[in-house]
Parts: structure tokens; sequence; C-alpha cells
């Protein structure tokens, strides 16, 4: 018959507290903007479905600034043990890899275990309502009526947005007037004021002001339409081919240093919340693809991602 000795019994009662603290110890998932935009959003749907899946909290802790990289910097430097994770903007960290180099304070690729990826969120060409255009080919030939008169707004020089206006110029022969804003918010309020006459922004976005009436959705700068936005054809179906898709990749990712069954376990954990329909319909309601596939897949993504928009940035010629 088996038996435990009493010594035994006592070790297992003083580590069963233990083991308990260290199975329920808060997660933290780190998000390098402010809070309100579609990558907060997403960060805070995901918290609190894996707080109901791992037992235990999961909280969303915004670290805005320097372009992300605050945030960033913070998990790259936080104890590898799979409780603080960032939330990551990764199209906007490939860009700022090639534009900032060592600046970041990190290296995408090096400092990080790529947890997964988690959604694809194509950006939208969008115009005033106000400005008399219905398609892309009328907006592109009142571009072209006034060489210079038609500004695009920006989130700053080497954004996401720049870089999309920077292509869509190429694409078009178009010679549009960039004026850059701290964010995308003043840019749409200027852009449905009248002074701006056009402006990439990301589907959330769009979805949310064309609700107004006040603004047009001319195409989809993604490979594919978007459910969300019905009608809204892509850039391609309309006849301009730029060098690159304007799709942002956001997905999740740990301190290099993170073992890789904690990687794993996490991977697993965060795609069986991504294929809950409620966390779906609530990410398709944003306009954002959801993706649900292995650790491995995310980090070549990633690698492929930093080496895309490196050839787009030198194609363009665009500095900081």
């Amino acid at each position: 018959m088996f038996s435990i000795s009493r010594r035994q019994l006592l070790l297992s009662a003083a580590a069963a507290p233990l083991a308990a603290h260290a199975q329920s110890k808060d997660m933290a998932i780190i998000v390098g903007y402010p809070p309100g935009g579609s990558l907060d959003a997403m960060a805070r749907v995901l918290a609190q479905r894996l707080s109901v899946r791992r037992g235990h909290p999961v909280i969303v802790d915004n670290k805005p600034g320097f372009s992300g990289n605050i945030g960033a910097q913070y998990v790259a430097k936080a104890k590898p043990d799979g409780n603080t994770l960032l939330m990551t903007a990764l199209t906007t960290y490939a860009i700022n890899q090639k534009l900032m180099g060592t600046s970041m304070g990190y290296d995408l690729l090096k400092d990080f275990q790529h947890v997964a990826i988690v959604g694809y969120l194509p950006n939208v060409f969008i115009v005033p309502a106000g400005l008399g255009v219905n398609t892309l080919q009328e907006f592109i030939a009142l571009a072209k009526a006034k060489p210079g008169g038609l500004s695009i707004a920006t989130t700053g020089n080497g954004s996401l947005e720049h870089i999309a206006g920077e292509m869509f110029k190429r694409a078009t022969g178009t010679d549009l007037l960039a004026v850059p804003y701290k964010g995308s918010t003043p840019g749409v309020t200027d852009l449905i004021g009248g002074q701006i006459q056009a402006m990439f922004v990301n589907t959330t976005t769009a979805i949310n002001n064309l609700k107004t009436g006040r603004i047009k959705a001319l195409a989809i700068a993604g490979p594919s339409t978007v459910a969300a936005l019905p009608g809204v054809p892509t850039m391609a179906a309309q006849g301009v081919k730029m060098s690159n898709d304007v799709v942002s990749i956001f997905g999740i990712a740990a301190p290099a240093a993170t073992p890789a069954t904690v990687v794993d376990k996490l991977n697993a954990d965060l795609n069986a919340v991504l294929r809950e329909p409620e966390v779906n319909s609530r990410f398709s309601g944003l306009g954002v693809d959801v993706a649900t596939e292995s650790a491995a897949h995310a980090r070549q993504r990633i690698a492929q991602e930093v080496g895309t928009w490196d050839k787009v940035i030198r194609e363009t010629g665009i500095t900081l």
C-alpha cells in the first residue's frame, strides 16, 4: 500500500501555496499606445477572455510614447516568465526598425519571442463626402487636374499612412501635398472639415467615421475586400497597383528568453480565445481578420514584414 512520510507531507503542504501563487500571478498585456485605439480594443478583448481561460487576472497596461517603443522596450527588458506580454503593432514596429535603427532601444527580431499573430487590419483610402468624387478613379482624375492642389493627411514622417501616401502617389502619378498630424483623429477631423482631401486610415477608423456620413471610403488598400465595409472595392480592383498592400499586422510577443514551453502554451491559449465566436465577432466588427497560427509562423511572418517595409522605404526614399 502507498504511504507518504510526514516530511513529504509537510514539504507538499509548503509547496502548494507557492505553486498556487505562481499559477495565479497577474498577467499584463502592455500596449505601447494610449487607450481607445484599435490595438487597445483588441488587447482588452484578449485580456478578458484569457483571464477566464487561465483562471487569473490578465490586465491591459498602456505605456504610450515614442511611436509605441516605450511599451516595447519595457517588455523586452521584463522578466521572461510569460506574465508580461506586448500587444504588437508589428507593421509599425517593422517600419520603425528600418527608420530608427538602434535608437528604438530594442531589436524586433532578437529581443522578443513572437507568440502569435492575432489579426490583420487593412487600411482604407478615405475622402470627405463633400469632395464630389465617388470612385478612386474620379479622385485620381481630380488630383491630376490639380497638381499639388490636393492634400493627404499622415500621422507623421515615416508613419504607415505617410508611406502609404507615397506609394499611392507613385502608383497613380499624382502630386498630393502630405500634411503631418499627431494622430489619425485630428487628421480625420480636418478631412471632414474639408481642409484635407484624402487620408489612409485603418479599417476601424473608417467604420466609425462612415457612420457619420461625412466621409467616403473609396478603396481597401489590402488584398481583399472587408466584410465590415460592404461595397468598398480594393485598390487593385480599381486599377491601382501599389508596391505593397497596406495592412497592419497585430500580434503578441514576450521577452526573448521566455521558455519555448511557456510560449507554446500561450500560443495555444490565444488561439483558443481567438476561435471563440464572441471574440471573432468583436474583431470582425473592428474590421480585423483574425489569425490563429503557430508561434513559428509568427516569427517567420514578422521577419518577412521587416524585409517588406525595408524594401518599400528604400524605394520611396522616406526618412525621419
